[in-house]
């Protein structure tokens, strides 16, 4: 086994299938499916599940899988400090992000991002999932945090996390801490098109679906209308946290359905080795697990009771 195989065998699991692995890397499928063949005669185990359409990871397969990344990381750190002391130039990363997440991401990463990192600058750009994953696969940024990505694309991707969505509303309208979800049908609602997208789609087997009076994709447009206190969204618990009794915004939990959206890093599966790529990859985890840790994505109890006084 060598850097070179584990890579392969990480680039495939990201893709899906080895057709679409194959032709990211770019290597012959063929030789590809052979280097696979060969790692799981070493290990003595069956690494993927063969389906009609793709691969799938066995339980063995997961553990490696996780090994990989924690070898191909180190690794990249690794090189990235012996081309600091051998003075190399300096790397861009350009991360792009969605204006909902941008907001309460970008600040705490970029601070700690001056303090931290002189040899690697990085960038920012704001667009919503699907501008970003065009962009990803023109090179326009290098990594993205992409919203409910769909499989298929030639791309490395990280779940973050899963974050829950609220009904947003104004104190004039009187909603409770806890709206079900029969109730959404009598709710004026105002969504971007994006995460109404991805709340139909997990309303589906209840056999119900949103109506909404607009379809706006402006997050700041629909702030200011849910202000005005005649209209309430739904929107993911970090996009109104900071909003509060001073303004009159309260958020109730939605029961009877998990509706949620999942946060990914994505990018090309080619770069996974990329030094820079690595470290910024790393430091965007840890800014994450600090917002989680200050229960930026989570809707809890004492945070309803202090929106509603």
């Amino acid at each position: 086994m060598n850097l070179r195989t584990l890579a392969n065998f990480v680039a495939i699991a990201d893709a899906g299938s080895l057709t679409a692995a194959a032709a990211a890397i770019p290597i012959a499928q063929p030789a590809l499916t052979r280097q696979l063949r060969e790692l799981e005669t070493e290990l003595g185990t069956q690494l993927f599940q063969r389906l009609p359409r793709g691969v799938r990871l066995t339980a063995a397969g997961i553990v490696l899988y996780e090994t990989a990344q924690r070898v191909l990381a180190d690794i990249a750190r690794t090189r990235q400090r012996l081309a600091q002391d051998r003075g190399g130039s300096r790397s861009t990363i350009v991360l792009g992000a969605s204006p909902t997440l941008a907001r309460v991401l970008l600040p705490g990463l970029f601070e700690r991002w001056i303090d931290a990192q002189d040899s690697i600058e990085l960038r920012s750009r704001e667009a919503f999932t699907p501008q970003l994953l065009d962009w990803l696969e023109r090179g326009q940024v290098d990594m993205a945090i992409v919203t409910n990505p769909e499989r298929g694309r030639r791309l490395s991707l990280h779940p973050l996390l899963g974050e829950p969505f609220a009904l947003v509303s104004h104190a004039r309208m009187g909603m409770a801490r806890i709206v079900s979800v029969e109730e959404l049908d009598s709710i004026p609602l105002l969504m971007t098109s994006l995460h109404r997208g991805i709340v139909d789609r997990q309303l589906m087997p209840l056999a119900r679906q949103l109506r909404l009076k607009a379809e706006i994709d402006s997050v700041d447009s629909i702030r200011e209308l849910v202000l005005r206190g005649r209209h309430a969204t739904i929107m993911p618990v970090s996009v109104f946290k900071d909003a509060g009794r001073d303004t009159g915004i309260q958020m109730s939990e939605i029961s009877g359905v998990q509706l949620n959206r999942m946060l990914v890093l994505a990018s090309r599966i080619e770069r996974v080795q990329d030094p820079a790529l690595a470290t910024a990859r790393e430091q965007v985890e840890n800014e994450f697990s600090r917002l989680v840790a200050r229960g930026v994505f989570s809707l809890t109890r004492s945070e309803r009771d202090a929106s509603t006084g």
